[in-house]
């Protein structure tokens, strides 16, 4: 849910189809073809052969194979086609919700089918700084819409006023009116869950006739949260093959820095008590009143985890291209069991590494393991079916992941175990595994109970191949995933390192060159260099005074008794054109001495004040800004359309329209480069120019807490903008803005937006617009 924070076929694969040494011996299977959408906090519902789901900002989309998915609706807008009814449209049908929220925008709504046929669409509006909500219910005769109101159902947020229980509204103990899920038990009774951060997750018996609740319940029953715990999403999921009802929430903050993850309780009654594995009762999980809001550590303990940020992380030499497979922030899930296939499906929208705010939806199969908890296919569904597993089949070396029970923005990397074929486990842990039932797995490994889960074969969307996977959970509510890896030898390794290692642009270098050391399976690479002075043997630079200096530089790979070596020239120049060069080496002095240094300022270009700090940078140190401060350069510095900005940059957040590199003819000609651009870019990294409204965004953000390179040249209005020496927008037409020497320039403010938290280092400015292979070189 988007908000500031809380408030704010293949058929049955048979196991010895998966013995094949690598993807080409299993090209006789069909590779699965995905199609994705973009529905925050996606709600399932099936409708004849179709699967729709609907969520937060009026998306929707929908797939009759849950693999390929097309995109129906997004934005709340007049003319979104599930409230497009004559003249009608969501902002008159749902004035009244919009008016109490002070808000123009939903959340993570649920659509459900009740016993009269129609289609009941539960919405709620939030004002996303505060618990002020409003929930709600629309009526269609088709699932696609157009919606009706029938009306609200709750609010919250009334501030000195009675709640629906009578008391006033406290938000430590009331719930956020958001996040509805509606359900039938066993029963056939209708239920509906719901809340938030602030006072926790409630829920209510319904009026199956009306859609609406049955009067005196107040906000209902709370199940778990409260205090401003980190905890939403509520879902409650009816298993026939344990007879439990599972109630799935989210953990954390749902963007790429908060943590997002999945973890579910059980219970035999649908409104609780809901337990975790430890047999802890969910209702006592609060936050800590006696610590700030959004106390993360006193819920981290509880609750199942299904899955948290993770990769299986692809090293140099192994099989398929980039960085991996994995999730950031998955969440606020949906799940549901198909009576005819008897299989138990988690649906949930997740963010990626190193693609920002981003978001897809994602489809997993779950399966109950020995203890009846759900456990999770690693990789997302691709209609693969449990089937027995021959040991055989499994031993080998897989990439390896521990959940664990934290609330972190970190992604958990893979690291290479080994299941032996005498059911030990080596490698980054240690430990045994063992088969039963054909396809159930039983795993010890020190600091928790025995894990409980299954062996299934899956494809592996990095490699382009099926493997063997597993999933389990031990009885502390941590999940494990395993994804065997492609059985190569050791000299196939070392080959497959030696035809996939490359140094990039290697004429006219500049900087310091990236020299991998590890790769697949554990190999290393150690590098030598003919002439350390000018390219050290760890890919330091040194350029020369004048000319270029080629440079042999020598990779020796070694896995087991294989060993190969591959040798590179490197042509190492010094860059002409530079016309300012801020190292941001503990001072914001000028190293070319062409220009004054830069002061440092406050919350905006033309305010005093700020208090710049420095940490280690990519190359001595870097300048730390704290949200509030900026560092004012001389005027200037650029002064013609044709030239080049490169620096380093780590975000510690990213909001959007925050500048790090701005410069001003006035305060309507000007250009910004942005980590997180506007919502007409989709949020992403962009470089702005407000002279002719320019938007040139590179379809991704740069990562928080990472180190990236960003550069962009301008050449008379052909523009370029370059990711880690990688060209991500080129374009033309681009304002001609420096027409003057008295330009000013800043670092990390301008004259209006939130000015820029996190890092910077080594900014350079060129009078020239740089090759690729230049721009490629200072990235590295």
């Amino acid at each position: 849910m988007k908000r500031l924070h809380s408030f704010a076929r293949m058929g049955a694969l048979c196991a010895s189809c998966f013995i094949a040494a690598d993807a080409g011996a299993q090209a006789g299977f069909a590779m699965p073809a995905f199609q994705n959408a973009a529905v925050h906090d996606p709600a399932e519902i099936k409708v004849g052969n179709t699967y729709y789901v609907f969520g937060s900002h009026l998306a929707s989309a929908k797939s009759t194979d849950l693999l390929k998915w097309t995109q129906m609706t997004d934005g709340v807008t007049a003319t979104n086609s599930l409230f497009q009814n004559g003249s009608r449209n969501v902002f008159t049908e749902l004035a009244e919700a919009f008016s109490w929220a002070n808000t123009r925008d939903l959340w993570a709504p649920d659509v459900r089918q009740l016993a009269d046929g129609k289609y009941y669409m539960y919405y709620d509006a939030c004002q996303g700084d505060a618990p002020r909500s409003a929930l709600g219910v629309a009526v269609a005769d088709k699932v696609e819409g157009p919606y009706v109101n029938k009306g609200l159902i709750l609010k919250s947020g009334m501030w000195g006023l009675a709640s629906p229980d009578g008391t006033v509204y406290d938000a430590y103990k009331h719930p956020n009116a958001v996040d509805p899920n509606v359900f039938h038990d066993n029963a056939g009774k209708l239920w509906m869950v719901y809340g938030s951060y602030s006072g926790g997750i409630f829920i209510m018996q319904m009026n199956p006739a009306t859609g609406m609740p049955y009067p005196n319940q107040g906000y209902g029953k709370r199940l778990m949260g409260g205090n401003h715990a980190r905890i939403e999403g509520a879902y409650i999921m009816y298993s026939p093959a344990t007879a439990y009802y599972y109630l799935f929430t989210s953990f954390g903050g749902l963007d790429s820095t908060g943590g997002y993850n999945m973890r579910v309780a059980r219970s035999t009654n649908p409104d609780g008590p809901y337990v975790d594995a430890q047999g802890y009762d969910m209702a006592n999980v609060k936050a800590d009143a006696g610590k700030p809001l959004f106390d993360d550590a006193s819920v981290a303990p509880y609750g199942v985890k299904l899955m948290g940020n993770f990769l299986f992380q692809r090293l140099l030499g192994e099989a398929g291209t980039g960085i991996g497979t994995g999730y950031v922030s998955a969440g606020h899930n949906s799940a549901f069991y198909d009576p005819a296939t008897g299989k138990h499906f988690l649906v949930f929208h997740t963010r990626f590494p190193e693609r920002g705010e981003q978001h897809e939806v994602r489809v997993h199969q779950m399966f109950m393991n020995a203890d009846g908890w759900p456990v999770v296919a690693p990789y997302r569904y691709a209609n693969e079916t449990l089937a027995a597993v021959r040991s055989e089949f499994v031993v080998g070396d897989y990439l390896y992941v521990n959940h664990g029970k934290d609330i972190t923005a970190a992604i958990k990397k893979s690291q290479i175990v080994t299941l032996n074929s005498n059911g030990t486990i080596t490698g980054a842990v240690s430990g045994s595994w063992r088969i039963l039932g054909g396809n159930q797995v039983e795993i010890s490994l020190p600091g928790a109970s025995t894990y409980k889960g299954y062996l299934l074969s899956q494809w592996d969307e990095t490699s382009k191949s099926y493997v063997m996977t597993f999933t389990a959970s031990s009885r502390e509510g941590i999940a494990i995933f395993g994804s065997r890896l492609i059985p190569r030898t050791d000299a196939a390794i070392a080959t497959a390192i030696y035809n996939e290692l490359s140094l990039g642009a290697t004429t006219a270098v500049t900087g310091n060159l990236t020299l991998p050391t590890t790769a697949a399976r554990g190999a290393t690479i150690s590098w030598t260099s003919s002439n350390p002075a000018v390219v050290s043997n760890t890919g330091v630079v040194t350029t020369p005074g004048t000319g270029a200096v080629n440079v042999s530089l020598t990779a020796r790979i070694a896995k087991g008794t294989a060993v190969l070596t591959k040798t590179f020239t490197v042509t190492v120049t010094k860059l002409g054109g530079l016309v300012a060069y801020y190292a941001l080496d503990g001072n914001l002095l000028d190293s070319n001495g062409g220009f004054a240094a830069g002061a440092v300022i406050g919350n905006r270009i033309d305010v005093a004040g700020g208090s710049l700090s420095y940490e280690s940078g990519v190359r001595g140190s870097a300048a730390v800004f704290n949200g509030a401060t900026g560092v004012r350069l001389p005027n200037g510095l650029i002064s013609s359309n044709n030239y080049t900005v490169s620096m380093w940059l780590k975000p510690a957040q990213l909001t959007a329209y925050t500048p790090t590199f701005f410069g001003a003819r006035t305060t309507d000609s000007w250009v910004s480069l942005l980590p997180m651009g506007h919502s007409f870019v989709n949020g992403a990294t962009m470089l702005w120019s407000g002279t002719a409204w320019y938007d040139a965004g590179l379809g991704m953000n740069i990562p928080v807490n990472q180190w990236s390179h960003l550069a962009f040249t301008v050449n008379n209005g052909a523009v370029n903008v370059y990711v880690n020496g990688v060209k991500r927008f080129a374009g033309s037409g681009f304002p001609n803005v420096f027409t003057s020497t008295t330009a000013a320039f800043a670092l990390g403010v301008n004259y209006w937006d939130t000015p820029y938290k996190g890092s910077m280092d080594e900014l350079r400015i060129y009078n020239t617009a740089l090759t690729d292979a230049q721009v490629a070189g200072l990235a590295h």
